[in-house]
């Protein structure tokens, strides 16, 4: 209550006091508007402050010294996290997704069976798969795509069984490849030499390319030193090992089959794709298989058949079949690639060449069946059916359906079509360029935390929520390559990331990726966890992880702090070693970094681990 004896004066002064601290208000407001513009001097105080503070973040060769900078992990008043086990040994080489028992339960018809069959929730092994006894770090890249430890990969088989076309072989402890196949046994080289004869291989104008059926992924292994990336796929068969081969190598590859799903890739997304005696039955089923590569094959790109029936003519008495039967086979593959809008470019030997029209219009013959536009993108788990995907359409025959790409690497940063046309819901040029410098930025911070990436220490890496594959274009680098993983329930920018001339493949992550254990030597996931965390068990995904992470190998993790600290609680169980990092911009920020290494174990014969 106020003063009745108050002298008049003290009230008429009240107004002019209020009056006085409104006007300092605002000045201080404005005042600090203008600082954080960039227009005042206390912003270079404030960026030497914050450089400061990321200079504390350093973290050298990931040895996660106590004096270095991290945030505190908020303790939860729930349980303490649980410790898993690690497996039994006879899991070493556990692939969820593809395991052999299962498999042998689904018909064979059509390779039904080499398909993905995943286990149901109960049946999930929640435990810790162990390393092979003996388990060494990989060789660096490129020793690494000639030789392979024994040790991490004990399997002699495929030495036995390919040891006349050059495939592998043992010498002491460790595998070498001389770079052979079954339609290349003088060598990959000469190979590729004879393609690039017909291919605009050297100029940068192929970039993405992709191999079904690999092999030890040979061809995808010599295509990298002419930049060219290759995504090599392989069932998990009797050729034990193949695409285990081929990513302890350090060559992209995944455990795949063409039998009756679309593959796991965008339309339009690969520049060359090639079958070396792949013995996929083109001319069967409708042609659906060839459909198939039509699909993710672009406008101008090239297919190459090397093995049956190409040269039946030499090999038809070593591949036990007649002349007729082979003739007709190969009229057949003919006429259906004919029908795609496909030309015939080159038969030469054991090599025959296509090239996709790259356009509707200059297309002379009636299409088969259309499929629908719609649904080009469509494929998890969905049934390939016999049709052809109809591409975009041009206003002239010059035109490239869909957009012609710049050569590589320019590529890399150009405005892809799919983004400069419209087609990414919510992307335009200007946002995929803030993308792009935000990533430059993150990488850049991620280099200070961990001085080792970027360099061949990490060669296989992987980013499970890819976006516009901003983390892989800052990374380009022969050094290593990245699998760029879109999640089928995120928005689909994989077309994006293969039109930069970068790979990946859509994945759900409540399910085993398609790879062995121990195949990537760094993973990246930036908001994957926010994304899944009302999907599936948070706990199976990073088990996952840690299934398909080296020994020693690294985890960044990048995520709002309440996900990031329940994510750290599960990691504590799990014999990883993390620290938690400020935000780039500086601790006042929500979203934080969890740095990780996977700690060096392996399973013994007594079923028990040594460190």
């Amino acid at each position: 209550m106020g003063n009745k004896n108050a002298p008049p004066g003290n009230r008429s002064r009240r107004p002019l006091s209020i009056f006085a601290v409104l006007a300092l208000c605002c000045t201080f407001y404005l005042l600090g508007a203008w600082q954080r513009s960039g227009s005042g001097k206390g912003d270079s105080l404030a960026l030497k402050v914050n450089k400061m503070h990321t200079d504390c973040n350093i973290v050298p060769n990931l040895s996660f010294e106590p004096h270095h900078k991290y945030v505190d992990i908020v303790e939860s008043s729930g349980p303490k996290a649980k410790k898993f086990k690690a497996c039994d040994v006879k899991y070493t080489d556990y692939t969820p997704c593809q395991e052999q028992d299962r498999a042998m339960t689904f018909p064979r018809e059509n390779m039904i069976y080499r398909e993905r069959h995943c286990p149901p929730q109960e049946e999930k092994l929640r435990c810790l798969i162990p390393a092979p006894d003996g388990y060494t770090s990989p060789f660096p890249w490129p020793k690494s795509r000639d030789y392979v430890y024994y040790a991490n990969v004990p399997y002699k088989h495929l030495t036995v069984e390919k040891a006349v076309q050059n495939w592998v072989q043992f010498q002491g402890n460790v595998f070498k490849f001389p770079g052979g196949g079954t339609m290349f046994p003088q060598g990959a080289d000469a190979y590729i030499d004879e393609l690039a004869s017909v291919i605009p291989i050297a100029d940068g104008t192929v970039r993405t390319a992709l191999d079904t059926g690999c092999g030890v992924a040979s061809w995808g292994a010599y295509l990298l030193k002419r930049n060219v990336l290759a995504m090599s796929f392989a069932p998990k068969d009797n050729h034990e090992a193949q695409v285990q081969f081929a990513l302890e190598r350090g060559v992209p590859a995944i455990i795949g089959v063409l039998g009756t799903i679309r593959l796991p890739f965008p339309s339009r997304a690969f520049d060359m794709a090639q079958c070396s005696r792949c013995l996929i039955p083109w001319a069967s089923n409708d042609g659906k298989q060839l459909m198939e590569v039509d699909r993710v094959l672009r406008p101008g790109g090239y297919w190459i058949l090397s093995g049956p029936p190409i040269n039946w003519k030499t090999y038809y008495q070593t591949w036990k079949r007649s002349k007729e039967d082979l003739k007709a086979e190969q009229k057949r593959i003919e006429d259906l690639a004919e029908s795609l809008c496909w030309e015939k470019k080159y038969e030469k030997g054991d090599i025959a060449i296509w090239r996709k029209k790259i356009n509707a219009k200059s297309c002379q013959r009636k299409l088969p069946d259309l499929c629908d536009l719609e649904n080009a993108d469509d494929v998890w788990y969905k049934k390939m059916e016999a049709c052809k995907t109809p591409i975009p359409e041009v206003t002239s025959k010059t035109e490239v359906a869909g957009g012609e790409l710049k050569k590589f690497p320019a590529r890399l940063f150009a405005v892809p079509p799919r983004i400069a046309k419209g087609l990414v819901q919510g992307v335009k040029t200007e946002s995929y360029q803030e993308d792009n410098k935000l990533w430059k930025k993150r990488v850049t911070n991620y280099k200070r935390i961990n001085r080792l990436l970027g360099t061949t220490r990490y060669r296989n890496l992987m980013d499970m929520n890819a976006g516009l594959g901003g983390f892989a274009a800052a990374l380009e680098s022969q050094k290593s390559w990245v699998m760029n993983v879109v999640p089928t329930i995120a928005d689909n920018t994989l077309g994006v990331i293969f039109e930069r001339g970068l790979i990946g493949i859509y994945h759900d992550w409540c399910e085993g990726f398609s790879t062995y254990p121990r195949t990537y030597d760094l993973i990246h996931a930036n908001g994957l966890f926010s994304l899944y965390q009302d999907k599936c068990n948070l706990e199976d995904i990073l088990l996952e992880m840690d299934r398909i992470l080296r020994p020693e190998g690294s985890v960044i993790i990048r995520d709002e702090v309440d996900v990031i600290n329940k994510v750290n609680k599960i990691v504590g169980g799990m014999r990883w070693e993390a620290k938690m990092m400020d935000h780039e911009d500086g601790p006042l920020v929500p979203e934080k970094i969890l740095v990780i290494v996977k700690e060096y174990w392996v399973g013994t014969s007594k079923n028990n681990t040594s460190s």
